[in-house]
Parts: structure tokens; sequence; C-alpha cells
């Protein structure tokens, strides 16, 4: 073999074991397996020992075997330098998720300790069963309260209650004492304010001081079937009055063309026959036929009398369908209603308090509305004061998500109404302090949930509000609720 090719292979060699040598320290750690396979035992080299004396027999000490290691190494243990080398060195950071963290959902709020929940009977007079439930472990003071329709007054009140009337409301208040995971009925009978008609009558347990709600329910009582009333169909077309005027103005129209083109073909009929008598068959005519071509007559017109007639009726049969449409149309629209169109979303709908009302998102009942007297405002912590004799009116509202995501709600879109269409918003304030100190409106309402919470609103004047406006979203078309 040529010097060469010889110095070459050396040089080749060399350098790939430089390389080897190079990539060692940046291999992995051992394999899980390797890493819990018991480590082989290290000899310890025997101790130097001093050279004795001429003639005395040198004794050495056997070499010691470490006992093998199978679990984590404790501090001050034996461990090889190798060892401790690769447990030194640092591992390299993990790549960063490829997708972003998801949000955290909104939890939803722990039920209440107390439910309510109410039912009517079918009864000729207005009856109601009220079923409270204490769910927790422990026994619960609650006010339960029951407000009557405005008009309607309690013939019948079950063992405890008492019936109260505040400005133009009543309603029934008992105070109870539920032992744990325990239930009572309650029950009212009311005097109804018209007969057939139905009424609503909602139901809520307070804390023991009253202020803040547990759980509210609500039910309308139905008056028993009726038979059915007749029902009011429309009148055929040839039995309206719109219909029966066009159809005889059309009817004199043609009459009038009928006899203008009989009275024509008349004329012409009586022409051919004077001229037939004239002529004396083919031998000449009693006159003599002027030398001058007669001249062309004009072709006849229809009398004035025909056409004045025929628009006069052809109008009024127009105008008189236009009157019957538009009056149609207009009585169909509903004044009550909101507008829909434009950048509305959703339909809005007003309906008294206790009854249910469904928007875009959320469906609202308002089940209590109470005002303090002139100059019960209470100024909240860093708040500005209220106006000089104003007052706190407390609206209990029960809100639910109804669609399938987490919905955030605003204090500033829910209006109360009062007279000379003035509205104020919430008292955000106010709010928070009735809610012991949590912001209602911080955290949006979570999907398909439920809560039931006091919304404040600050009012001057002695009248209470007339109408609350409630709604999810600036867009959204929103409820509306009377006031009794």
């Amino acid at each position: 073999m040529p010097a060469s090719t010889r110095h070459h292979r050396a040089l080749a060699v060399f350098v790939h074991c430089l390389g080897i040598l190079a990539a060692v320290p940046a291999l992995p750690a051992a394999a899980p397996e390797a890493a819990a396979a018991p480590r082989p035992a290290v000899v310890t080299p025997p101790p130097t020992v001093p050279p004795a004396a001429a003639g005395t027999p040198r004794t050495v000490p056997p070499p010691t075997a470490a006992p093998p290691t199978t679990g984590p190494t404790a501090v001050g243990s034996a461990v090889p330098v190798a060892a401790r080398a690769t447990s030194a060195e640092p591992t390299p950071p993990s790549a960063p998720p490829a997708v972003a963290t998801p949000t955290r959902a909104v939890v939803p709020a722990p039920p209440p300790p107390v439910t309510v929940a109410v039912a009517p009977e079918s009864s000729p007079a207005p009856r109601y069963r009220i079923h409270v439930r204490n769910v927790g472990n422990s026994p619960v003071d609650t006010t339960v309260r029951q407000e009557l329709p405005s008009g309607s007054s309690a013939t019948a009140i079950s063992a405890g209650g008492r019936s109260s009337r505040s400005g133009g409301s009543a309603e029934v208040t008992w105070r109870l004492r539920l032992p744990a995971h325990s239930s009572t009925t309650l029950g009212t009978a009311l005097t109804a304010t018209a007969p057939g008609q139905p009424l609503t009558a909602p139901a809520c347990a307070f804390t023991s001081d009253g202020s803040r709600p547990y759980d509210c329910a609500t039910a309308t009582w139905q008056a028993a079937a009726a038979a059915p009333a007749a029902e009011v169909t429309e009148a055929p077309p040839w039995r309206r009055y719109p219909v029966l005027l066009a159809g005889l103005g059309i009817l004199l129209l043609i009459s009038a063309m009928v006899a203008w083109v009989w009275r024509r073909r008349r004329g012409r009929r009586g022409r051919r026959i004077t001229a037939a008598a004239l002529a004396d068959g083919g031998r000449g005519t009693i006159y003599p036929r002027p030398a001058t071509p007669s001249p062309r007559r004009r072709r006849r017109t229809p009398p004035v009398w025909l056409l004045v007639g025929g628009a006069v009726v052809v109008l009024a049969g127009v105008i008189g369908t236009a009157g019957w449409t538009a009056t149609r149309q207009v009585s169909s629209i509903d004044t009550q209603k909101q507008p829909t169109s434009g950048a509305w979303r959703g339909t809005g709908v007003s309906g008294p308090m206790g009854v249910p009302l469904r928007e875009s998102a959320f469906e609202f009942t308002v089940y209590r509305m109470t005002c303090g007297a002139a100059g019960s405002a209470a100024t909240a912590p860093g708040a500005s004061a209220p106006p000089p004799g104003a007052r706190s009116c407390q609206a209990t509202v029960g809100v639910r998500n109804l669609t399938g995501a987490q919905q955030p709600w605003h204090g500033q879109l829910q209006r109360a109404y009062l007279p000379g269409n003035r509205w104020v918003s919430t008292d955000e304030s106010a709010t928070r302090a009735a809610n012991l100190g949590r912001d209602v409106f911080a955290n949006p309402v979570a999907a398909g949930s439920r809560v039931v919470l006091p919304l404040v609103f600050t009012v001057d004047g002695r009248d209470p509000p007339r109408q609350l406006e409630l709604r999810s979203g600036v867009f959204s078309a929103g409820v509306r609720v009377q006031m009794p």
C-alpha cells in the first residue's frame, strides 16, 4: 500500500474519532429501561500501603464492591463521576403547545339552598300551591312572599301566612324555618278580577331579613275550559262591499258598451234597407246620382256620457278596493310590538309581571318590585351621592340563558321607565351592595343556567316605575315588563 494512502486513512480515522468524542455530550439521557436497570458494582481501588520493612510481609486489603443502586441516589451516597456529569446536564425546555390554551368557561353559580315551585289548581276560583324545599344540610330561616295580581285579594291562606298591601299591590308573606332536606307546601286562594281571565301570581323565597332572594317561581291560573266560542270566519268574496261595488261598476260598463254596439249595428242595418228600397232593380234610381262622389263620413265614436260614466265607475272601483285593502292592513298592525327592522335583533315582546318573556338570548321574568320612601336611596362607597328625595326601587329578576354559549349583559341596558317617558339605568353600585358585594354584570351568564338576583334603580319623584326594559345586548329588541 502506498504511503500516501495510509496517511489519508489514518487522518480519516482520527477525524472520525474527534467527531464521535464531540457528539458524546449532546447524546440524550439514558432510556427509562436503562435507567431502571441495576448498575454494575463499582470496584474501589485498594488504598496505597507504604513499603514495609525488610522481612515483614505486606498485607493488602481486598477490594470492596459498592452496592448496586436500583432507585434514586440518596444524598451523600457514592455516585460515579460519569453519572454525576450526566445528571447535571440541563435538559432543553419543551416546545410551546401548538394550540392556544382555551379560555376558561364560566362556572355556573351554585344552586340555592332553598328552591320554590308554584302550581295552579283546577278550581273555579284561583288557587295556588307553593312548594318550598331546603336542599342544604343545615336548617334555613326563610321568608316566602307571593305577589298577588292587580285588583285581586286573598280569600284563603295556609297556616302561618298573612296578607299585606303596600301602594297598589298586595302580597302574602310566610316566615318559615326549614330543617335540613325538608319541604313544605303553602296554599292560597284569590278572588278573580274578571270571569275567565287568567291570573299570574309569582312567589319567591328570601333570606330571613327579606333582602336577598334564594329562588323564585311563577304560575298562571286558567279558568275551567268553557265551550269554544263560534269562530268568526271571513265573509266570502261575493259578500264584501268593495268587491260588490267593483263588480257593479264593471257590469254597468259592459252594459253600456253592449248598448252602444247594438245601436251602431242597428243604424247600419237601417241604412242598408233604405239603400235597397231606393234602388230600382238595376234600371236606375229615383233620384239622379251626383256627379261627384259623396264625402267620406267620419267614424262614429261612443257618446260622451258613456265615456264619462265608464271612467267614473272604474275610478270608484279602484278607490274602493284600495281603501278596503289599506283598512285591512292597518287593522292587522299590532301597536304594542317593538320595531324589529333595521339593527334590532329578535322580536320585542311585552307582558305583565310574573310572566317569562323571551328575547334573542335571555328569558327574563320579573317576580317583584318594591320601592322605598323618598330619601331612602343609600350612597354606596365610592359612588356619587343621589339627588335629594331620591329613593331606591328593587326588582327581583330571573335571567335564564337560552343559548349554547355564555352571554354577557350590561347594567346600563336595563332601564326603568318613569311617568313622562323618563327612564333610569341600573344603579350598579347599589345593585352590587344588594348582592353582597358581587358584581352581577362582571361575569357572563353561563350557557343554559338561570340566576335570580335583585336589580336596584334609583328614581326621583313619588311615582314608582311603570315599566322595566330588559335586554341582553345593544342590538337586542329586549322585553318590556308592565308594572302593576
